[in-house]
């Protein structure tokens, strides 16, 4: 199974307000919701997805520290998209530009925005095909760049506004391109 969810009869509309209320009860679970209103509660991360994931939060952290182009957030931090979701990536980057515009309260809270830039890691027990969908909503609601990891098939899934998916087969690094420029993950760790 890759996701415990609860689906809200059609009737009833959860609010970013409500959901906020429902995390800060719920702090032990990782929620997120779609737009929907299909809640889904995330299970924890094993161990080499958490090993993972860490080591490319790291890469970008670094990355972001040397050039100062933006904010690095894990995948503790849901983002309020414009489509009324709530979502999580895994490893998320938005620029300095972007999260200035926002007010401080709106950066205490779900920021009210699509990240420039978001990785999703595939663990074991996800299917593929949820992700993609995921990473399509990202996409759809403003996304710059993103990547699909899939470890399982050693392959990854580059999204970039109005082209299509690129499939890249064992890559060894990979670019920022021009959105986060002089970023290049090195993919030895995580494979």
């Amino acid at each position: 199974m890759t996701f415990d969810s609860l689906t809200i009869p059609p009737q009833f509309k959860i609010t970013q307000e409500q959901f906020e209320v429902l995390t800060q009860v719920n702090r032990d679970l990782q929620l997120e919701k779609t737009a929907t209103g299909e809640l889904i509660i995330m299970p924890p991360t094993e161990g080499n997805t958490g090993r993972k994931n860490l080591e490319i939060e790291g890469q970008l952290w670094l990355w972001n520290r040397q050039t100062g182009l933006g904010i690095v957030f894990n995948s503790s931090t849901g983002f309020y998209l414009p489509n009324t979701a709530i979502r999580s990536p895994d490893v998320a980057w938005v620029s300095q530009q972007k999260w200035q515009q926002l007010t401080p309260q709106q950066q205490d809270q779900f920021p009210p925005l699509c990240p420039d830039f978001v990785v999703e890691l595939r663990p074991k027990t996800d299917r593929i095909e949820e992700l993609q969908k995921k990473m399509q909503k990202y996409l759809d609601n403003g996304l710059r760049l993103g990547w699909l990891i899939n470890p399982q098939q050693t392959q990854v899934e580059v999204y970039r506004q109005n082209q299509e998916v690129e499939v890249l087969d064992f890559p060894v690094s990979l670019s920022g391109e021009d959105i986060l420029p002089g970023f290049v993950l090195d993919m030895r760790q995580v494979w």
